[in-house]
This record gives C-alpha cells, sequence and structure tokens, in this order.
C-alpha cells in the first residue's frame, strides 16, 4: 500500500526564472554603495589618527554609526567612507593625536585636539549649526575638504 501523495509543485514561468539573475545583480549593486573621501588640512603631526563621523541631521554632533579613521599624515591626510546612500550629510572630524580614541579636552571643555566640519563650518565658542555643515552626496564617488583648527598649542589662535 502506497501511503505517498502526488502533491503537484509549482512551476515559475521560464521567464520570470530568466529575471532572477539580473535582479540579484541589482540587488548586489544597491547594496554596494558609494564612496567619499574625506580630504583632512592642517593635520600637524604623523602620531594617531584622523576620525571621520558622517551624520544625517537627528545625528549630527553625536554619536554617528558612520565612521572611519586612516593614519594622520602631517599637513593631509585622507579618510576614505565607503557603503553609503545617497542624503544630505555632515562630516565631523577630530585628529586623535594620541589615539586614544576620543577627542581629549581642556579646562571648560575646550577641545586639546584638532576638529573640523564640511563644509570647513567655522567654530565660534560651540560647534557650527547642521545648516553650516550639511552638503548633498549623490552616491557616487566624491571628495570634500576641510581643514583642522586647533585651540591649544602651537596651532592655536593668537589672542
Amino acid at each position: 500500500m502506497n501511503r505517498f501523495v502526488s502533491v503537484p509543485r509549482p512551476r515559475l514561468p521560464w521567464s520570470r526564472l530568466a529575471l532572477i539573475p539580473f535582479g540579484l545583480l541589482a540587488l548586489g549593486a544597491g547594496s554596494s554603495g558609494g564612496v567619499l573621501h574625506v580630504a583632512v588640512d592642517n593635520v600637524r603631526a604623523r602620531t594617531g589618527r584622523v576620525h571621520v563621523d558622517l551624520c544625517t541631521q537627528a545625528q549630527f554632533l553625536k554619536d554617528c554609526p558612520t565612521s572611519a579613521d586612516a593614519p594622520a599624515r602631517i599637513g593631509q591626510t585622507t579618510v576614505t567612507l565607503t557603503g553609503l546612500k545617497p542624503g544630505r550629510y555632515a562630516a565631523q572630524v577630530f585628529y586623535d593625536q594620541n589615539g586614544n580614541g576620543k577627542i581629549d579636552r581642556a579646562l571648560f571643555g575646550i577641545p586639546k585636539e584638532g576638529v573640523g566640519f564640511s563644509n570647513d563650518a567655522k567654530i565660534r565658542l560651540a560647534p557650527p549649526k547642521w545648516e553650516e555643515a550639511v552638503f548633498d552626496y549623490d552616491g557616487q564617488e566624491q571628495t570634500i575638504r576641510l581643514k583642522l583648527r586647533y585651540f591649544t598649542g602651537p596651532d592655536a589662535p593668537k589672542q
């Protein structure tokens, strides 16, 4: 006595099957994201790392999940971020000269290490506003430039 029951299997039309590889290619191309190079000028030493956080408006001046760093090079260091989606972003950058993973601060919270923002937004007694640092990223390879500013040490503004 045979207890197997024959159940018809669903059949995928060939026209749909032929499109599957192209759909997978499109998914793969969309998931890789774009590349942004951040050229950071005024790096004053070759110790430590230059760190870049890329932020949306809601994340600006907070912990941003998109970040990268590169070994410091005197003068200019370029940090590359990959896998980015098109959108409006602001970059917040610091030079982690001693390699401790954070911005060291002096009295009253003044940064001891170099800091900077996209659009070379100015820092006047407080960090810049979102509107001063925001830029549009279209998903294509792009380079932005900014200059580190120091508030203590040899590159600090003279009073």
